[in-house]
């Protein structure tokens, strides 16, 4: 399914620019993609009658044949890269994506931004120069395609940077984010400390030593270290699961960061009675003048 749908884009891409392409082509992709989704309704239809059978509802039991037969990998990159699109709109209409009332937002994209738009340069100028090279219309609409949706995707991928921060709720508890690939909430009462500490960790995005320590790189250095009371479970951008006990993440300002996760809890505010009014004292009233009724 996955290499017969991008080929079935190709070659719609192809139709829209012009490219001739023969019947017999179009006729066998055509009978490739049928024979394609009659495939996945032949393996899906069985889990979605029985989930059905067991009583779940027409979306849920849907929901349940295709986590079945679609890989957990997969489904995450399609749904980080429909986040990443959702806040790529986001960033042009200048708004941020879910911020409570009363949260801090901390922005951590400082040492990645020069490397983004160096990447989309680099890849304006391929698309530029691939297309005054190639003279074959059918792989230059192709790799034309490639290269617009790939500029897009990056844009994306800095966009939901942009627009999902680090939050420091009105709680105190800490949410870390990653664009539309990590989120990671915190609750306040497991903060124990937090403090400012440059760190360069190598490997990937997010990467947990053997002694429990959370390490979630932007241009590969962290800024602000977090130490919790007990572990908390968070899940990798591919679907794996993984717990720690120490965080360390950057942030742009991370001065700021610590001083919004070491401040005292807010106290209630003092219920005030309310002023007693002065007791009631009894009307005086002058006695009557008035003459009584004759007899």
């Amino acid at each position: 399914m996955w290499a017969v749908l991008p080929g079935e884009l190709a070659l719609a891409v192809c139709l829209v620019a012009g490219v001739r392409i023969p019947g017999p082509v179009l006729l066998g992709a055509e009978a490739l993609v049928v024979g394609v989704l009659a495939l996945e309704v032949y393996v899906m239809w069985p889990l979605y009658a029985a989930r059905r059978r067991a009583g779940d509802t027409r979306r849920e039991a849907g929901l349940s044949a295709v986590r079945a037969v679609v890989p957990v990998a997969v489904r995450r990159l399609l749904v980080h890269e429909l986040r990443a699109l959702h806040s790529l709109g986001l960033w042009v209409l200048r708004r941020r994506h879910r911020i409570p009332e009363g949260a801090r937002p901390f922005a951590y994209t400082e040492p990645q931004t020069g490397i983004m738009w160096t990447f989309v340069f680099v890849s304006v100028v391929e698309t530029v120069v691939l297309a005054l090279v190639i003279p074959w219309p059918l792989v230059h609409a192709i790799l034309l395609v490639v290269d617009v949706y790939g500029i897009v995707i990056v844009l994306a991928l800095q966009a939901a940077c942009v627009t999902r921060p680090h939050l420091v709720e009105a709680d105190g508890s800490l949410r870390l984010r990653y664009g539309a690939l990590f989120d990671l909430r915190v609750p306040a009462a497991v903060i124990a400390a937090a403090r400012v500490e440059r760190r360069f960790p190598g490997g990937g995005l997010v990467r947990v030593d053997e002694d429990g320590t959370l390490d979630l790189a932007v241009g590969s250095q962290t800024t602000v270290t977090v130490e919790l009371t007990e572990p908390v479970e968070f899940v990798r951008p591919l679907g794996r699961r993984g717990s720690a006990r120490t965080l360390r993440f950057n942030a742009d300002d991370p001065r700021a960061a610590v001083a919004a996760l070491v401040r005292p809890p807010p106290t209630p505010t003092a219920s005030h009675r309310p002023a007693l009014a002065p007791p009631l004292t009894p009307e005086r009233t002058a006695p009557s003048s008035t003459p009584g009724p004759p007899a």
